[in-house]
């Protein structure tokens, strides 16, 4: 009896389940067929006044929601976040704690250190293209151009000019000055740059930490205590050397200072 009720409720339940797609395949048809009568445009231009043309509403909305799945790539690539976070990584790896901080809390505080760090752009951005933009009184493309600049200048002022020049060399580009440089060389060179350096200052962070390993390992040693692993002894000495000198504050200043902040 138990098998027979539990069959009768499997096909009630596969009834609903088919009921169910029939009415969103019916919402669907019927919301494509209002979509027809009211004959929304897919692609319009409208010409300006000026005699230049733009792009209907509907497909600059496509094309913001295409732009966003670009977005986090953009995060990393055009701003401080790979310095910031390559450093957050260094530096948790030179205490010897693999998993505090989490990824979850290097990620949120490299974000917001990311934007206290670039606020001095967006907010040009924002003045220079989001703002005109919005008041329509410049057209889309000019308004991506704009906001370009900003990040562009920041860019270049953190490139290394060997950076750009191999750079230029592999693209077979000439340019006269930095400025010339297209976005597309610009764009890889910065990211070696930014790698580089915060290499450099990964690197410098690590020394302290290696020295307290190198002692209590020597002291281990000496003792005769070689079958203690020399991080269990270490790694609270690290803690606390790194809260004495109160490092958050300190690698952080020191992350913000790096770009002039």
């Amino acid at each position: 009896m138990r098998s027979m009720s539990d069959s009768r409720n499997k096909v009630r339940f596969s009834t609903h389940v088919v009921k169910l797609f029939l009415l969103v395949f019916m919402g669907s048809v019927s919301a494509g067929a209002m979509a027809a009568d009211t004959g929304i445009p897919a692609l319009q231009l409208v010409t300006n006044e000026d005699g230049s043309q733009s792009y209907s509403v509907t497909l600059q909305i496509l094309a913001l929601m295409t732009a966003l799945t670009f977005l986090p790539a953009m995060i990393m690539m055009m701003t401080a976040f790979t310095r910031i976070i390559v450093v957050f990584a260094i530096l948790r790896q030179a205490l010897g704690l693999q998993q505090t901080p989490s990824n979850q809390i290097i990620l949120g505080l490299s974000l917001f250190l990311t934007i206290f760090i670039m606020s001095p752009v967006l907010e040009k951005v924002n003045a220079d293209a989001i703002q005109p933009y919005i008041a329509e009184e410049i057209a889309p493309l000019e308004a991506v151009k704009k906001a370009s600049v900003p990040f562009r200048q920041f860019m270049l002022a953190q490139t290394r000019e060997d950076d750009l020049s191999l750079f230029l060399r592999i693209s077979g580009e000439k340019a006269d000055s930095p400025e010339d440089v297209s976005f597309w060389v610009l764009m890889p060179a910065f990211v070696t740059s930014e790698l580089k350096t915060a290499f450099q200052i990964g690197f410098i962070l690590f020394l302290p930490f290696l020295v307290i390993d190198m002692v209590v390992a020597s002291v281990l040693m000496a003792m005769g205590m070689m079958m203690l692993s020399p991080i269990i002894i270490s790694l609270p000495f690290k803690i606390m050397f790194f809260v004495l000198i109160d490092g958050w504050a300190l690698i952080m200043g020191t992350l913000a200072a790096s770009f002039g902040v």
